[in-house]
């Protein structure tokens, strides 16, 4: 299943209907995909809250973020949502009213859950990566 999921994403990112091309982050960028049944969901504003306690902590992380609802999305903490049903139709669990991905620089998968992501938990997975602790080891 995990495959598939990762096959399924690398096939939308050339995907027009999307309007923002995923494949730009692969090695760069780590990317949390959040889905909401709406743009002012209250657990959507909590998990951007939660969010932007820390972003330089993302920056450091290399971390983008894409919100979605069943008709839009946006990037990171931006106001701005567009139209595009795509990703929710395609990876949106209609059986939640929410849920969070976390895609590591390679693509893959790392985290899946239905409830609001804490930023302890969030930074504890990316900083157990392989890859942040070499980031984190060339950086000292």
């Amino acid at each position: 299943m995990k495959v598939h999921l990762i096959l399924g994403i690398l096939l939308l990112i050339h995907s027009t209907i999307f309007g923002q091309d995923l494949e730009k982050h692969a090695w760069k960028n780590r990317v949390l995909l959040i889905f909401s049944k709406e743009e002012n969901a209250e657990v959507l504003k909590k998990q951007l809250k939660i969010l932007e306690k820390d972003k330089k902590g993302l920056c450091e992380r290399k971390l983008e973020i894409y919100r979605f609802t069943p008709k839009s999305f946006s990037q990171n903490f931006d106001e701005v949502w567009s139209v595009s049903t795509y990703l929710f139709d395609r990876y949106g669990d209609t059986a939640n009213e929410y849920q969070v991905i976390l895609i590591g620089l390679d693509g893959g998968v790392k985290m899946k859950q239905a409830v609001v992501l804490d930023l302890e938990k969030l930074f504890a997975i990316i900083d157990g990566m392989p890859m942040r602790r070499v980031e984190v080891n060339t950086k000292n």
